[in-house]
């Protein structure tokens, strides 16, 4: 064993010395190994940060909730006139009907709308949500300073308020906004506490848009008494083209007891909904669906990726076979001389196939390196997440070697089976 060891490392400082020798072309030749591993480890970084961030936000939402929320249909903006009054969304009936759902243990509404929250000569634009006590259970709402409003105050529709943190922070930058006094049209109304900081959901259509850092969360009785249950929004034609809606509602949130249940109580709900809407103007967003969706496409992201990264791989493999057949025509003689004082082909295959393998480990290792810098680079000016995983490293480390002694296999034999005679006398 200690002879072995000792043999392979003369090997092995030989065939770096003889790759020393030409560290240019070496490098040149490692290129293809250098991007591949660094593109694999790269990609995989941004596909899992991007994968990370979407579990996150879905199951933010709930896995075992179910949301339904009023959708204005496109149709219904155009032909609404601004003297006219819009109706869309959600109702009691909607509402009474769910609950007879056995499969339903808790809905809990909300009522929405954009406002402009005042205070001190400082304002901000902000989601004004009325809802009930148990939101707070249901949605994952965290409390960092003060207190949730309770079942009382919602009996009573007292004026009290639960702040975002970018609420906090635009309005009292400075001071604890706890028991301070806050105005929303021509109410005030005082906090009591204020959300942490956490995002539900991504701003786009398919999700239930809703930042906690610019929330205000309301008891859903004082939106009534305060509010009424119309929404005023500009129009396209600016101050003089107004829109006015009468929503019930704008959001259901659905608790069921058991997630193997999730996907046939949605398909029920919109059983119930199509029965009592006579247009679609409402969304069901299932969490766990949503989920499952996301898992899906990471996978397809990261064959496709991993597809492209061994495209580049096996690139980088033919340049180390093709710079190998090279130094097999170079070192002809050498290989003669060196068969001539006893060596055998074994010792041939052994030399190139180090050779060749140092060449991908050292582009492994370089890859590694720059594979590890790419998403730190992406996360820095992008702004986009990246994590980077261990198995992605070692993953893309091994397939480096791998390549190194597939490719250089053919080389390694060709030089062993060169004839000893014939290649003293090659010039």
């Amino acid at each position: 064993m200690k002879i072995n060891l000792i043999h392979l490392i003369r090997i092995v400082r030989h065939g770096w010395k003889n790759i020393w020798l030409h560290k240019l072309r070496s490098f040149l030749t490692v290129l293809g190994i250098v991007f591949g591993v660094a593109s694999v480890i790269a990609m995989l970084a941004i596909g899992e940060g991007a994968s990370y961030e979407a579990r996150k936000m879905i199951e933010s939402l709930g896995s075992n909730n179910i949301i339904i929320r009023s959708v204005k249909l496109p149709s219904d903006a155009k032909t609404q006139q601004a003297s006219t009054l819009g109706v869309y969304g959600l109702t009691d009936r909607d509402f009474r009907k769910l609950e007879t759902i056995p499969s339903v243990v808790k809905i809990i509404p909300a009522w929405e709308m954009e406002e402009d929250v005042w205070c001190y000569g400082k304002t901000i634009s902000a989601r004004i949500i009325g809802t009930l006590p148990e939101y707070k259970d249901v949605m994952n709402l965290s409390i960092k300073t003060g207190r949730y409003f309770d079942e009382v105050e919602l009996q009573k529709s007292e004026p009290v308020a639960i702040i975002g943190s970018t609420v906090r922070t635009s309005l009292f930058p400075v001071e604890d906004p706890i028991g301070k006094t806050i105005k929303i049209k021509s109410s005030y109304f005082k906090v009591i506490g204020i959300a942490g900081e956490k995002v539900f959901a991504g701003a786009s259509e398919s999700f239930m848009a809703e930042d906690a850092n610019i929330a205000v969360y309301i008891p859903l009785t004082t939106t009534r008494l305060f509010f009424g249950e119309y929404e005023v929004k500009r129009g396209p034609g600016g101050v003089s083209s107004w829109e006015r809606n009468w929503v019930q509602y704008h959001r259901f949130i659905l608790q069921v007891a058991e997630t193997d249940k999730i996907l046939t109580t949605a398909s029920l709900i919109s059983d119930v909904l199509s029965q009592t809407h006579k247009k679609q103007d409402y969304q069901i967003i299932v969490p766990l669906e949503l989920l499952r969706q996301a898992e899906k496409t990471k996978r397809i992201f990261n064959i496709v990726l991993g597809s492209i990264a061994a495209i580049s791989l096996i690139v980088g493999g033919i340049g180390i076979m093709n710079i190998m057949l090279a130094i097999v025509t170079e070192r002809t003689r050498e290989i003669g001389i060196r068969r001539a004082v006893g060596a055998k082909k074994r010792d041939i295959i052994n030399q190139f196939l180090t050779e060749s393998v140092i060449l991908s480990a050292s582009g492994g290792i370089i890859g590694v390196l720059l594979g590890i810098l790419i998403p730190r680079i992406v996360t820095k000016f992008a702004g986009m997440m990246t994590l980077i995983t261990p198995w992605s490293v070692l993953l893309s480390f091994t397939i480096s070697v791998a390549v190194g002694i597939t490719f250089g296999i053919y080389p390694a034999r060709k030089a062993a089976d060169l004839d000893p005679i014939q290649a003293l006398r090659y010039e």
